[in-house]
């Protein structure tokens, strides 16, 4: 049977299924590039699997799917979130019974989304997973990515021939002659699939699901090394790693493909026979690591030299720019400086001071900072709109000068907000605004968002609660816990928490190391996995049912409700 489903962005994408029957168990299927979920057919229909429930669809810009190719990795992972979600919906199936096999690209897909999800699924097969691609041509990446700047829709023509997918002489004809098999892929695309590859091969660490790898030795499409590097940096107590001596890169269709079917198989049983996790709220043991690498100094001496230079020249000149100047005087971190970043408007002394700005504004962190007050202004006016009246309150729990509230304060008037925050001169600021604007049912409290006893002094019954950026600055995940029962003592029966997370940051070193806090100590974060974030949420009886992410996969936006999955 076959059908499509609306993804995020409102396109149709084509899906499949077979064997479908209520109450089975689940395997979700994820096509390499290139092709399409009808040369799928030949697994879903094996009898291995015959006992689950199959699908798979045609990822955008491939097979029946008439959504075009995106530019951006994180889309495709978005779909793949959708997806799950509508089938969860639509068939009434549960997340904790479903297995996902991926192939190639697809595989890449897969990890990104349990990296930045955190998914409750079952476990995951990959079948030579491309977290590198294999270029031939000397600094083919360089060019292919300077050629995105002049053309943005500009295809690279592949390389990969059906001889180097299989030694099945029929499967090379079945390739050969298959009209939905696309012939090229979009430049930015490739270019931010290999940021992504190297961004989840390099951070595997924070997954912890069931996982098998295969890889095939005699890979002429993709690299075998970051296959290896992702798979022992897996923090999971359930992982295989199998390397198929004779086998090219096309493992589901090549000769033996019926002795991975059985490996796979094998493994799907193994991981839904697995005993149910534990929620807790111990912090993981990657994320432990990398911050008390960070605490000790434990850097490289080149990244110790690069920083001291950097924090130098910031100390010199750093006050030639607007925004770096209100960093070092308040903090990189402080809810003045975040105020400035949202503006994004460059500014300083001279017009040298003002290149410094724009440079500063336009640091990948920057960029997802804006990114995500975008998502979180998305998902809390969705949000409100489900109200059938405005007659709604809304705490913030450290919201800095007040920038998100006062956003919402100009289109919603009639809500009431309490924004609470620890630091006087944010407070100051903020109530200027509130002044200036004569605006009702909105106060500043100046509360220990972390102490328990915080909320009913606050004495305030809310709707919705917010909690920005605020998490991602403290590593003690009991200081977190607090805050959340003191939170679900004062939250209405139905009501919500809206949540930042920072499941991976390309940074992390350097604000350490060459940026000031508002305590005027060094900014030292501890990022927490989406799984280590959700789960402390979890643990407080609070289940995630929406998240957003960012182009980059830095800053996620979530949603969690009391008891609902």
């Amino acid at each position: 049977m076959s059908n499509t489903f609306k993804t995020f962005d409102n396109n149709d994408i084509f899906y499949r299924t077979w064997n479908f029957q209520k109450d089975k168990k689940t395997i979700v299927l994820i096509h390499r590039g290139h092709e399409h979920s009808q040369r799928l057919e030949n697994f879903a229909l094996d009898k291995k699997f015959e006992n689950f429930n199959i699908f798979s669809y045609d990822l955008r810009g491939h097979g029946y799917t008439k959504a075009e190719s995106s530019p951006n990795f994180m889309d495709y992972v978005r779909d793949l979130n959708e997806f799950i979600t509508f089938i969860k919906k639509e068939y009434e199936i549960l997340e904790e019974e479903i297995f996902i096999v991926a192939n190639s690209i697809g595989g890449v897909i897969v990890t990104g989304w349990v990296h930045d999800y955190a998914p409750k699924i079952a476990g995951m097969a990959l079948l030579a997973p491309a977290f590198s691609i294999k270029l031939y041509v000397p600094f083919a990446k360089e060019f292919i990515s300077l050629l995105t700047k002049f053309n943005k829709n500009a295809k690279v023509p592949s390389y990969v021939k059906s001889k180097v997918l299989t030694h099945d002489i029929e499967e090379q004809k079945k390739y050969d002659l298959d009209k939905l098999i696309t012939k090229d892929i979009g430049a930015s695309l490739l270019v931010d699939f290999l940021e992504h590859g190297k961004r989840i091969s390099n951070d595997s660490g924070a997954i912890e699901i069931p996982t098998l790898v295969f890889s095939a030795r005699k890979d002429y499409v993709v690299k075998n090394t970051p296959q290896k590097e992702f798979y022992l940096n897996l923090e999971s107590e359930l992982k295989e790693f199998i390397e198929l001596k004779d086998c090219y890169h096309g493992i589901m269709f090549e000769k033996n493909r019926e002795e991975v079917y059985e490996k796979i198989s094998e493994f799907i049983d193994k991981s839904f026979s697995r005993e149910k996790e534990t929620i807790t709220i111990k912090p993981e043991k990657f994320s432990k690591k990398e911050y008390d690498i960070i605490l000790l100094k434990m850097i490289s001496l080149k990244e110790k030299i690069s920083f001291s230079i950097q924090r130098t020249l910031l100390n010199k000149i750093g006050n030639l720019s607007a925004g770096m100047a209100i960093g070092l005087e308040e903090g990189f971190d402080s809810g003045s400086s975040l105020d400035y970043v949202y503006k994004n408007e460059p500014s300083g002394k001279s017009i040298i001071g003002k290149s410094l700005d724009k440079y500063y504004l336009n640091e990948i962190g920057w960029v997802g900072i804006r990114d995500r007050k975008r998502n979180f202004l998305e998902i809390i006016r969705e949000k409100i709109e489900t109200y059938p009246n405005k007659d709604i309150k809304i705490l913030d729990i450290a919201g800095g000068v007040g920038n998100y509230i006062f956003d919402l304060k100009k289109e919603f008037p009639e809500i009431s907000f309490i924004i609470n925050e620890f630091k006087k001169s944010n407070i100051e600021k903020g109530e200027k605004v509130i002044a200036e604007n004569s605006w009702d049912n909105i106060k500043f409290t100046n509360f220990d968002c972390f102490d328990i006893e915080t909320y009913k002094k606050i004495n305030f019954e809310p709707d919705i609660v917010i909690i920005s950026g605020i998490f991602e600055l403290f590593s003690d995940n009991k200081m977190l816990n607090s805050a959340l029962k003191g939170i679900d003592n004062i939250l209405k029966k139905d009501g919500c928490i809206i949540y930042t997370g920072q499941p991976w940051h390309p940074q992390l070193n350097k604000i350490a190391f060459v940026l000031n806090n508002h305590r005027e100590g060094k900014w030292i974060m501890r990022r927490r996995s989406q799984k280590e974030l959700d789960n402390i949420f979890r643990y407080n009886g609070f289940e995630k049912n929406k998240m957003l992410i960012d182009n980059f996969g830095i800053f996620t936006v979530s949603l969690a409700e009391k008891g609902k999955k």
